[in-house]
This record gives C-alpha cells, structure tokens and sequence, in this order.
C-alpha cells in the first residue's frame, strides 16, 4: 500500500526499461577509448572526435548522455573525468577496469539475460550447451583475458590473509585458475610457493602468460583439464576454489569438496572466493544479486549463504571454516580448514 501523501513516481520503472542504454553507452565509450582520451586533455568535441577518429555530432551526444549519466562532467563545453571515472575508466590508471567490459558486455554472456521468464519457468538456464557450465566454453577466454584488474583487490587480500609473505613453504592447487591472478599472486609473495594452475587448455595459456609477466613461470605448473575429471595429485598445503561453486547445486558442489579434501595434506587449508549473501538472501545487495546471474546461465547454480558453506565443507570432513569479508567489495572468503 502507498503511504498517506505519497504518490508513485514511475521513474524507477522507466529507469529499469532503459538502463540497457547506459550499458550501451559506456561500451560505446570503452571502445572508443573516451575517458583515455579526456584524461589525456582531449576535452572538446572537436579535439574528442579527431583523437577517437570519430564524427563531431556523435562525440558530442554520447559524452553529453555520459554527463547526464555521471560518468563525465561538463564546463563552459569542456569535459572532465569523474574521481571514478579517472580511477576505473581511464587506461592511464592502474585500477582500470574497462577490460573487464570484453566478458561481462560480451553477446554470449549478454544473451543469457534475453530470457528471464524462460529462466524462471525452466528453473535455469535456456541457453544451448549447458550455458555458462558446457565444456571449454571460449567464454572463459574472454573471462580470463578480460577481469583479472577486477580481481586483483581480492588476491591481494587473500595473500595478506593467508600471510603469504611469510615465506611458508606451500604447495598450491588453483582450481578454475583462469587467468591464474589469484595463485600467482601468492607466488609473487611468497618464494617457497609452487602452484599448479587446473582449467581448460586455451585458459590456461592466459594464465602462463601472466605468471611470466609475474616472473614465477619456474614455480607454475599447467595441469589441462576438467576440475570434476582430472587427477589433481595429493599433499597440497592450499586448494584455491575462486568463483567456481555458485556455477553448481548443491549435491556437485559437495562432490568436489570431497575431492578437495582428500588432495589436502594433513593440515591443509581450502580457500573459497564467493559471493556470500547473508541468510536473507538479499543483502548485502550486490553479492545477493548475483544469483540472478547463475540463475541465467547456468542449469543449477546459486549463491550460497556461508551455513550452507559451513554445512557442506563439514559434511565433507574440514573441521571448521571461517568467513573473511573483502573490505569493499562484494565477495567473501572462505578458509577452510582440514
């Protein structure tokens, strides 16, 4: 019911019908490069479009929807970045994000959100082959090649976590490695650490890359396969299980906790980057959200609360398994112990 005096306003709905105009936009702007361009001082349109090698009129549309949208500013016909704008949107910035566009605006991953309804009545995804979950998806490629800037604030607070400057001697399995940020990470930290990286065979060659960009190539070991499949070997000291379990039900989800328990040695940690929301289910608000996502794209995935997590790790043998926020951001990390 309205409260008393309150008349509806349809601009939160209106809002929804048209945010795929802002995605579009921001891709737009991605791909031309603009927010370089502008932190460079190229801040007309006449100046804009010769640097983008695009049209003055275009220029001067998509950079006014960009103020109108709060990704730019405006003075006097001059435009200027926003303090999050200049952070994340601008190559010269060492926390941009704009690669991250390659997977999360990509058509195949766009296209799992066409049909919702579908979704909702099918109680997964719609998409052929399994969506996100069917074998060597080249997905996954976009994925690695594309996010590794958005996860970086996370493996560094799992190596603070972990204390992995402390030089403990460890042996490390990185399940769904990817582009191999978060075993890397650890290895650069820390010299007595051997990683072997587990994912398909296209992946993991973005992941070889990044370890030899990060000078640990000597202590990184591919391992070609599928995480269900695969015999990973035994006596690690640390199992990375990264955005991996919210693609799976329940019963697969504990199937490989099991798996992961009998590859630890004795006291062995397994280590989780989830998206955690609380027993409500819809907070905190970005990490619930995500469910949405799996819902879309995968034929049984969720986000699952950390008594779910707590519940499945100890029904597979791990003793006990805490929970460490990410201070900003929208996952958490799980540490589970053998």
């Amino acid at each position: 019911m309205n409260k008393p005096g309150h008349t509806p306003s349809p601009e939160k709905t209106f809002g929804a019908f048209r945010s795929y105009q802002k995605t579009a936009a921001l891709k737009g702007a991605i791909e031309l490069d603009l927010f370089t361009a502008i932190d460079e001082g190229h801040d007309s349109v006449v100046s804009l479009a010769d640097h983008c090698r695009a049209s003055q009129r275009g220029i001067r549309i998509l950079s006014d929807f960009l103020v109108i949208t709060e990704f730019l500013t405006k003075e006097n016909d001059r435009y200027a970045l926003t303090p999050e704008s200049a952070v994340f949107l601008s190559r010269r910035s060492p926390q941009y994000l704009g690669t991250a566009s390659q997977f999360l605006l990509s058509a195949q991953f766009t296209s799992f959100f066409s049909d919702v309804a579908g979704a909702v009545r099918a109680g997964g995804t719609v998409a052929v082959e399994q969506g996100m979950v069917a074998e060597e998806n080249p997905l996954w490629l976009q994925f690695a090649h594309g996010m590794s800037p958005v996860v970086a604030p996370a493996a560094e607070f799992i190596a603070q976590l972990l204390d992995a400057s402390g030089g403990s001697t460890w042996k490390i399995l990185d399940i769904a490695a990817g582009h191999g940020l978060f075993g890397i990470t650890l290895a650069k930290q820390n010299p007595h650490a051997q990683v072997v990286a587990l994912d398909w065979s296209p992946v993991l060659s973005v992941a070889q890359e990044n370890a030899e960009k990060a000078g640990v190539a000597d202590r990184y070991r591919l391992l070609p396969g599928s995480a269900f499949e695969t015999d990973w070997g035994k006596g690690y000291d640390l199992i990375l299980i990264t955005n991996f379990f919210h693609h799976f039900d329940e019963d697969t989800c504990i199937g490989l906790m099991e798996r992961i328990h009998e590859a630890l040695s004795e006291k062995g940690r397994a280590l989780t980057l989830e998206f955690v929301p609380n027993e409500d289910r819809i907070t905190p608000p970005a990490t619930a959200a995500f469910s949405l996502t799996m819902l879309v794209s995968t034929p049984s995935g969720d986000t699952y609360t950390f008594k779910q997590y707590e519940d499945m790790f100890q029904r597979t043998g791990f003793s006990r398994t805490e929970l460490h926020p990410i201070p900003n951001g929208t996952q958490q990390v799980l540490v589970s112990h053998k």
